[in-house]
């Protein structure tokens, strides 16, 4: 009775199988694609097994014309078993992936052979990967789609979900170069040289934010972006005090540019044990001898290459009943008229975060700080709009979208901007903001839920409407990112991707302003 049973149903299944098509699934991540990397996912397949005893034994691709194939060095193709690889998968991680097949000679259209036995009665997936050429330009886009798969079984059908355009990437810094755990909370400008001067957190033992052992790193690029100088340490208060490093950390840089000097602006804690400044510096708003949360400023003279020693204007900015008081982070302004203006942020006696202005008129002499924009925004980056005032755009702890208020007296008052709470999406996180010429330019997750599609936008009205932007990572990630403008034609990108602690990216203008 059991064998026939086991027949009938048997002979149900393959009927029911052979009812059923097989469908190739292919789904285009927009992913940055890092320069000279071995792997780089480019497309996720999956496959839906209805028989046993099947192997996929071939995938054909096919570029767009305007793909520029002298930068492909070879397509890959891995096998992921049962597991979905945007889940898993990074680099070239062999736990998670099967080499399948690669192809060095890469033809417009190109057929991968190879014989991969397929899990039976399971969703099968595996995955594209392009490898760039050292020499490829950062502006190039990479285009793709799958047209064509065969299995044992003959014929399979494809369902194209999208198609990605995919844009290269140079790391400037990751997990483990020069033995630190963590890089983050990028800041970029462009120096009165044109050399790109980014700065960022060094977190020697983990990701943590402040207070732990953190001090200020500096990377430069002399070549728009393409390669990156060994990395500097611009600001660095280990062994302040006889205390150990984990209690001098100085971090969540912002950098600025007169058109002659660099100016880093950044946080140091001191003392509170295994505190997080956010909460810390609330309790010990006044520590014995010298604040808990401290404001430090630095200059270079010379392009970001060397930095005079840091300068504490903690005292000329800050109430002694706040807590915690930092700037930005990311980058700040010179105005027509010469001001230095740094976004800034503190907390007030009542534990309630304030999005404001610093600002110097005498080349960083002295410094002063505007009132409060807005409560319960922290995060803000500022710029000068065509009629003077000055947009600061905020992270708005209320989630959802960012918050945006104007000043036509360096922070005395406040304006709601019309886009203000809702043209800017955003999941709390950082943004960051830049004007050029007569345009601003935008870029943040752009999801209301998660830090994930790290997008670029531009609006040709002064932030009254924005563009819906050009997607560069589709990807999870810690989400900050920091605006440049390299040249006449480019707009650079420094931020925390899904491949990477910290990328870099350069996009044309044109193909910001068709988005």
């Amino acid at each position: 009775m059991l064998r026939f049973l086991f027949l009938v149903t048997l002979v149900l299944s393959l009927f029911s199988a052979k009812g059923q098509e097989d469908i190739l699934s292919v789904y285009q991540p927009t992913l940055p694609i890092v320069i000279n990397r071995e792997n780089n996912m480019v497309a996720e397949l999956c496959l839906q097994t209805r028989a046993g005893d099947q192997a996929l034994e071939s995938i054909t691709l096919k570029f767009t014309p305007e793909t520029p194939l002298e930068y492909v060095e070879n397509v890959s193709f891995y096998y992921a078993g049962t597991a979905k690889p945007l889940n898993s998968v990074k680099n070239d991680n062999s736990s998670y992936s099967i080499f399948v097949a690669r192809e060095d000679k890469v033809e417009r259209e190109l057929t991968l052979n190879f014989k991969q036995t397929l899990f039976p009665h399971f969703v099968n997936y595996f995955w594209i990967s392009l490898k760039l050429a050292r020499n490829t330009p950062l502006t190039e886009k990479f285009v793709m789609t799958v047209t064509a798969a065969v299995s044992s079984n003959g014929s399979i059908k494809v369902n194209e979900h999208n198609q990605a355009i995919h844009r290269p990437a140079v790391i400037v810094r990751d997990a483990g170069d020069d033995g630190v755990r963590a890089y983050r909370i990028p800041g970029l400008v462009t120096a009165p040289d044109g050399t790109l001067v980014a700065v960022y957190d060094i977190r020697r033992n983990n990701s943590a934010d402040l207070q732990e052992d953190i001090q200020i790193g500096v990377s430069r690029s002399r070549d728009g972006g393409k390669t990156w100088l060994p990395m500097q340490v611009a600001m660095d208060m280990r062994g302040y005090g006889g205390l150990p490093d984990a209690q001098n950390g100085v971090g969540d840089p912002a950098i600025l540019s007169t058109g002659e000097d660099l100016w880093i602006m950044a946080l140091w804690t001191h003392g509170m044990g295994g505190q997080r400044a956010w909460t810390g510096c609330r309790k010990n708003a006044m520590m014995p001898g010298e604040q808990a949360a401290q404001v430090l400023v630095a200059r270079s003279r010379d392009n970001g290459q060397t930095w005079e020693k840091p300068i504490n204007i903690t005292s000329q900015i800050k109430d002694p009943s706040w807590g915690i008081l930092l700037q930005g982070p990311g980058r700040g302004i010179t105005m027509k008229s010469g001001m230095m203006v740094f976004p800034f942020q503190f907390v007030d006696k009542n534990d309630m975060p304030h999005a404001t202005i610093v600002y110097s008129g005498d080349r960083g002499k002295t410094w002063k700080i505007g009132t409060p924009a807005r409560d319960n925004t922290t995060e803000a980056q500022v710029v000068e709009l065509k009629n003077g005032d000055l947009m600061l755009n905020m992270r708005d702890n209320r989630g959802g979208t960012r918050a945006v208020m104007t000043t036509s007296d360096m922070g005395k008052t406040w304006q709601d901007h019309p886009s203000s709470r809702k043209a800017l999406v955003e999941p709390v996180c950082m943004a960051s903001l830049i004007a050029y010429r007569d345009l601003l330019f935008f870029s943040n997750p752009a999801n209301s839920r998660a830090r994930t599609d790290i997008s670029v936008k531009w609006s040709g009205d002064q932030g009254l409407t924005w563009s819906d932007g050009l997607l560069l990572d589709s990807g999870g990630s810690w989400g900050y990112s920091c605006l440049t403008v390299i040249d006449e034609e480019t707009v650079g990108i420094l931020y925390e991707s899904s491949q990477a602690h910290l990328i870099f990216q350069a996009i044309k203008l044109e193909d910001l302003l068709k988005k």
